[in-house]
């Protein structure tokens, strides 16, 4: 079979288990398992990074398709007859935040990655008709910037509110077993997928030499994980948002989730007070526990109007901290109150932090390849965080970039540099760092009194 035709076969089996599930949303599926054949597994390999870093076996994707077709007939007939044994993830820690504190990280081997988003696969086909509008994080044709348009545009039509940030401690490592399989079965009891997804569960953690078997979590890195954490939220938080609480609010509410980071928007301040004092009881019914301190209630009201004598009377509206940007009310080119977005401090922070850095490390590199990179990362930049009214923060991003470069290519000799300052200027011109430019547009039709 040609790739073509075997890239046919997978969008109509797709298509199949969609409709299938899209018409019975509440028929538990019990045969899926049959959609997983040669060419699913192919198109899995396909869809799998091949850059990524090698498991605990320390296979890389170059060995692994030196016998593709082996391998992936041996993995197809293990995974279907149950003898399949899922490896222990191998566990790295990377810098979260400012860098003081540290994420963990799990490094499935690549044959487990491939298994592990052929299984996704399916199942996501299925979620993807039952995951509701508010749900962002994870999903195909969804990004972050989908799920920050659509919260601006709710401030915006309620002309503003009071917003509670949700913050949940260490989600990944507390999401309930027991729990993520009964919200699973819900849904789906194909027995194929379920032992594999137990399998997964109870496959442990290495490092340090060691290998533990945590009782709750799914390890973040992991290709099966994010759709899980779905899975296990959308019970957890969305559904019970929209069947139970708005039911029983006075005034309009809006939910917007993307992945473990969500934020509740109330057009009353008792609606936001009720919902607040619940959360943690909610939560905490399924092993999830709030953070105290970034868990919080913040008056988003619209500030306003301008007053007579020429003077504001604005409220001191906090901004609110999504995805590496901080929404904040503004006023438009025409004095009308918009809702813009700019680069959150701690995001600028963090990636200059970062720059520095690579710039420290590579100043000896030859001058070339340091603008190649450093270009990329600034394109980079631009493409996640240059979105309408966010030009400044942009154009402060790339000083604060073009500065760091300037101090450590001035170091790379302990020799004083006479005209440094016309050697930089013409260095720049042979090799000019990309300009800010704004690459998503929001439009949305201000507030007018």
């Amino acid at each position: 079979m040609t790739e073509t035709s075997g890239s046919t076969s997978i969008s109509l089996k797709f298509e199949q288990i969609a409709n299938l599930a899209r018409r019975a949303p509440k028929m538990v599926l019990t045969t899926l398992a049959h959609h997983i054949d040669m060419d699913w597994l192919k198109e899995a390999y396909r869809r799998t990074r091949k850059d990524g870093a090698v498991g605990v076996d320390e296979q890389t994707a170059a060995e692994y398709a030196s016998d593709l077709e082996t391998n992936l007939r041996s993995l197809l007939e293990r995974a279907k007859s149950g003898t399949y044994r899922a490896p222990p993830v191998r566990r790295v820690h990377i810098p979260k935040g400012d860098g003081a504190r540290t994420r963990p990280i799990g490094i499935p081997t690549f044959e487990d990655k491939i298994l592990q988003r052929a299984v996704a696969m399916v199942l996501g086909a299925v979620y993807e008709q039952d995951f509701l509008e508010s749900s962002y994080g994870f999903r195909p044709t969804r990004s972050a910037h989908d799920a920050l348009n659509a919260l601006r545009n709710q401030i915006m039509a309620l002309k503003g509110g009071w917003l509670v940030e949700v913050d949940i401690v260490s989600f990944f490592d507390a999401m309930v077993h027991d729990h993520l399989r009964a919200f699973v079965r819900q849904r789906v009891r194909d027995g194929v997928l379920l032992r594999l997804i137990d399998k997964w569960l109870q496959a442990g953690v290495l490092e340090d030499g060691r290998v533990t078997h945590p009782a709750s979590g799914s390890p973040q890195g992991g290709v099966v994980s994010p759709l899980l954490s779905n899975v296990y939220l959308h019970e957890v938080l969305d559904t019970w948002f929209e069947r139970e609480v708005k039911p029983r609010l006075r005034g309009r509410a809006f939910l917007c989730r993307y992945a473990d980071d969500a934020v509740l928007l109330f057009e009353r301040e008792e609606d936001a007070r009720r919902v607040m004092d619940v959360l943690p009881k909610r939560f905490g019914k399924y092993g999830l526990t709030l953070h105290p301190e970034k868990t919080r209630l913040v008056v988003f009201r619209r500030p306003p109007r301008w007053r007579s004598g020429g003077e504001a009377a604005r409220e001191k509206v906090s901004g609110v901290d999504l995805l590496g940007f901080t929404l904040h009310w503004a006023t438009s080119r025409n004095g009308n109150w918009v809702v813009k977005l700019r680069t959150a401090t701690r995001s600028l922070s963090r990636v200059l932090k970062r720059i520095r850095a690579w710039c420290r490390q590579h100043r000896h590199r030859d001058v070339g390849w340091q603008w190649q990179r450093l270009a990329a990362k600034l394109r980079g930049h631009y493409g996640y965080f240059g979105v309408t009214g966010n030009l400044r923060a942009l154009e402060r991003f790339r000083y604060e970039v073009l500065c760091t470069w300037r101090k450590w290519l001035s170091r790379r000799s302990n020799r004083t540099r006479h005209g440094w300052r016309h050697a930089w200027s013409k260095l720049l011109e042979r090799y000019p760092l990309p300009e800010p430019r704004i690459m998503r547009a929001f439009h949305t039709a201000p507030i007018i009194e």
